[in-house]
């Protein structure tokens, strides 16, 4: 059996039968950046329980996140009325009790884009990214785009703060975790990313890719993916380049694992 990528920080354990890659319970949407369109935010909202549910936003990782006004969302725009915003750049705060209460009472998590490192400064092994996975352990959702959705798996690609062209960057290698043993890329055809993860695998090769178009996502819970949106997804695997996978196309995560 292929060894999978975890880290000391994976804080979803595995039990006997529990799925090797995706969440065993609730579930992951991970969007390659753009605009989002109705299919992937009906989706994400769907996932959640519907427009009732109690969601969160994290826009920690732009640049003005501080100034984030949830009035504005795209959730508050689908007609979602309880939506709370979670954002600090201080670990301190990150791991506090009264910054996670928000996330023990959502169904739907969404990570919004910018710069990965910040996320990973902020929340990696602090008592949010606990809480995050509590989300998932009562079949809720975490969604993100661009670096909202590279944060989701176990190895981090583009998260240095120098250049995000620098795919491997040691100290920010290390994403949340929620993915096992996968490294997300997005942004894909738009900006001619498809040869980009090609060396993270050689280094890695136990690791699974996936490169994410914009206007498009996954949607994945145990370890069954499936392509949702407009453009294309790519799949990475040692001894092999990509498969593009289209909308509607589905993906068994646990072949990668069995190999």
């Amino acid at each position: 059996m292929r060894r999978l990528f975890l880290f000391p920080a994976a804080i979803l354990l595995l039990r006997a039968g529990d799925p090797q890659i995706g969440p065993a319970r609730g579930s992951l949407l991970a969007a390659g950046g753009g605009r989002l369109n109705a299919e992937i935010i009906e989706t994400f909202i769907d996932l959640a329980g519907g427009r009732d549910s109690a969601f969160v936003i994290i826009p920690t990782a732009f640049d003005n996140g501080q100034a984030y006004d949830a009035g504005n969302s795209f959730l508050r725009m689908a007609g979602c009325k309880d939506v709370t915003v979670l954002n600090t750049r201080e670990r301190s705060v990150a791991d506090s009790e009264e910054f996670v209460k928000p996330l023990r009472r959502a169904r739907g998590v969404w990570i919004h884009g910018g710069q990965k490192w910040r996320l990973v400064d902020a929340y990696l092994n602090t008592r949010t990214q606990r809480e995050l996975a509590g989300v998932l352990e009562r079949g809720g959702v975490i969604g993100g785009s661009s670096a909202g959705a590279t944060i989701l798996g176990s190895f981090l690609v583009r998260g240095a703060p120098e250049n995000t062209r620098i795919m491997m960057a040691p100290g920010y290698e290390q994403g949340f975790g929620f993915l096992r043993g996968v490294a997300i890329d997005q942004h894909l055809l738009t900006r001619h990313r498809e040869h980009d993860m090609l060396p993270v695998i050689e280094r890695h090769p136990e690791l699974l890719g996936i490169g994410i178009d914009e206007g498009t996502a996954i949607v994945v819970h145990e370890d069954s993916l499936r392509v949702v949106g407009t453009s294309k997804v790519a799949v990475y695997e040692s001894g092999s380049e990509y498969r593009l996978l289209g909308p509607g196309e589905e993906f068994h995560l646990s072949k990668h694992a069995m190999k």
